[in-house]
């Protein structure tokens, strides 16, 4: 995004249908910061600024980290009036059995990537 002159770089916007609200999602490695915080409410400033329209909800920021200390989360989160939330992930190497039987293979996202563009 562009603000300021300057270009900011969101990991991953989305727009949820159901809660007519766009989702701001950044990932972190390691432990949470109190200054992941901060950058949130900026970015859901912007998008509520630039990309929300006067029907939408407001803005959503999830912020996915390894690991979480909840007190530190708590304070920097204190005070900030944005729907920011932060939650812990795990990497895995295999994707659990429910999911793979309904996502694409490698081979067919490559297959199907290749008839796009060729």
């Amino acid at each position: 995004m562009d603000v300021g002159e300057q270009d900011f770089y969101i990991d991953l916007l989305f727009y949820h249908l159901q809660l007519r609200c766009f989702m701001v999602i950044e990932l972190k490695r390691g432990a949470f910061k109190p200054e992941y915080a901060g950058k949130m409410n900026f970015y859901c400033s912007v998008v509520d600024d630039v990309l929300k329209h006067a029907t939408d909800a407001p803005t959503i920021g999830l912020i996915l980290c390894q690991t979480q200390n909840a007190v530190i989360a708590e304070y920097a989160l204190r005070g900030v009036d944005k729907p920011i939330g932060v939650s812990p992930f795990e990497l895995t190497r295999a994707l659990p059995t429910e999911l793979a039987s309904s996502l694409p293979t490698i081979e067919q996202i490559e297959q199907e990537l290749g008839s796009a563009t060729g």
